[in-house]
Parts: C-alpha cells; sequence; structure tokens
C-alpha cells in the first residue's frame, strides 16, 4: 500500500510539474515565466514521492525489484536523464541572461516531454506483464504517446487554477486539445489489460467482483466527463477554476485503485505475487 500510494502520490503531483513543462513552447516568455514560477515551490518536493516508491521496490520486493528494473532498464534510465535536464534547466533558465533563456526553456520542454514518454512506456510494459513481442511493444508505444497528454491535461488544469488572463484562457484550450487522446489511453488501457491476463479477465467478468468493480469506471467517466463539461463552461475561468485539476486528478485516483484491484496479489502480473517477491 505504501509503495502503491508513493507512486500514485508522484503521478499526480510530479504529473502537473511535467504537464506543465510540456506546455511551455506553446507559450509567449512572459507567460513562460508565470507558468514557472507555479511551479516553482513545489516540483523539487513532488519528485521526492518517486524516490520512496522505488525504494520501498527495492528494501520490500527486492525480487520484483530485479524483475522490473531489469526489464525497463532502457526507459528508467531515459526518464532519469529527462528528470535531470529538467532540473538543470529549471535552475539555469531563471540565472541565464535573455539570449540564453530560450534554449533553457527548450531544454526544460525536452527533459518533461523525454520523462514523461519514458513513463508511458514502463506503464505499457508493465501492464503486459513485461513480455516480448510486437503486441506488447504496440502496446507500450501507444501507452508512450498517451500518457504525456494526461500530463498535459493535468498541467492545464493546475494553470487554470492558479493562473488568470490571457494564459488561463489558454490554459483552458490546451486542456481541451488533450483531452480526447487521455480517453483513449485510460480506453486501450482498460482493454489491454483483461486480454493480457487471465486472471484480471476472471476477477473483472465474473460474480461478486464485477459489482464492485463497477464504481471505479463509472466515476472516472464521471469524472472525465464533468472536466470536459466545465472547460466548455465560462465558470472555469472564475469559481469553477479548481474544477478541471481536481477532476483530472480523481481519474489518475481511480485509475490506480482499478489498476491495483486487478493486479493484487501480484507485483508483475501472472508472474510474481508479493509473498513471492517479499524480502
Amino acid at each position: 500500500v505504501l509503495m502503491g500510494v508513493s507512486m500514485l502520490a508522484y503521478v499526480v503531483l510530479d504529473g502537473y510539474d511535467l504537464g506543465v513543462g510540456m506546455l511551455m513552447h506553446r507559450a509567449t516568455p512572459a507567460d513562460q515565466d508565470m507558468m514557472v514560477a507555479s511551479i516553482g515551490p513545489f516540483w523539487d518536493a513532488n519528485e521526492t514521492w518517486l524516490v520512496l516508491g522505488v525504494g520501498v521496490l527495492l528494501i520490500a520486493f527486492p525480487k520484483a525489484h530485479g524483475m522490473v528494473l531489469g526489464a525497463l532498464y532502457l526507459p528508467v534510465a531515459l526518464m532519469l536523464v529527462g528528470l535531470v535536464l529538467r532540473g538543470v534547466a529549471f535552475d539555469f533558465r531563471v540565472k541565464a541572461q535573455d539570449e540564453w533563456k530560450p534554449l533553457w526553456n527548450r531544454a526544460f520542454f525536452a527533459g518533461s516531454t523525454l520523462a514523461a514518454v519514458a513513463q508511458g512506456w514502463m506503464l505499457g510494459r508493465y501492464i503486459t506483464g513485461l513480455q516480448d513481442g510486437w503486441g506488447p511493444t504496440l502496446f507500450a508505444a501507444a501507452i508512450a504517446a498517451l500518457l504525456p497528454a494526461a500530463y498535459v491535461l493535468l498541467g492545464a488544469g493546475w494553470l487554470v487554477l492558479k493562473t488568470e488572463g490571457e494564459l488561463q484562457q489558454h490554459a483552458v484550450r490546451w486542456a481541451k486539445i488533450a483531452w480526447p487522446p487521455v480517453v483513449l489511453g485510460i480506453g486501450l488501457v482498460s482493454l489491454a489489460t483483461p486480454v493480457v491476463s487471465a486472471t484480471v479477465r476472471a476477477r473483472w467478468f465474473s460474480m461478486p467482483e464485477f459489482i464492485a468493480l463497477l464504481p471505479i469506471p463509472i466515476v472516472t467517466l464521471a469524472a472525465l466527463v464533468a472536466a470536459r463539461a466545465v472547460l466548455n463552461s465560462r465558470l472555469v475561468l472564475d469559481r469553477l477554476a479548481w474544477m478541471p485539476f481536481i477532476c483530472t486528478m480523481a481519474v489518475f485516483v481511480f485509475g490506480a485503485v482499478g489498476l491495483a484491484y486487478s493486479l493484487f496479489p501480484y507485483v508483475v502480473i501472472d508472474r510474481l505475487t508479493v509473498w513471492q517477491a517479499a524480502s
């Protein structure tokens, strides 16, 4: 539970940081300064949840740690490169002369995008049980392309909440663009998980487990629809500015709950249970 909560906290909290970073290239220099200022007090602390989650995986489930990170060595390395590049760019853009500032802004965008794509690839490979072949590879590539859209939606929701004026209006438009790929990505994950695993398929489509699981997709769908409805309303620029961010966060939370429900007691789907992996 601690490991799962840590990874979920990382995805939600650093997710909006990554989303803001991936939106940098769409903004004016003045808006870029405002975007960075909106995440400035939080971004460094948000990344520490990843350290806690991976640390618990190493200490509590060393066999799973070896299996997962062994299979995902390259995307993990690329993610770390992206996070380092992002951290360097974040600090240097503040101190750089005006002629160099666009370079560090591009580096911040590149680091955020690289980290998000690597995380999407890892999620796709993990859901398919680290299996090899064209099917799992294509699925991982699809999630690598779609997870950044979820981070962009989260980041745009953060900007709607934290900014005003022209930048807030831009953030609403960016959120609307990111919304369809997010729905597509959630749909792909939902379809692929029972196809990959007979265990998950049996748990999803047997009674009474089906009834227990049903509220999760219903609430997730409701949160997505509510986010879109608010984005289409003028109230999103005023009283309901908080709602797109909260709704998107709810999508992540219930998606994680559904994934945990589907996987337990496996740490690696159909290959390694928590008791087999425990130190």
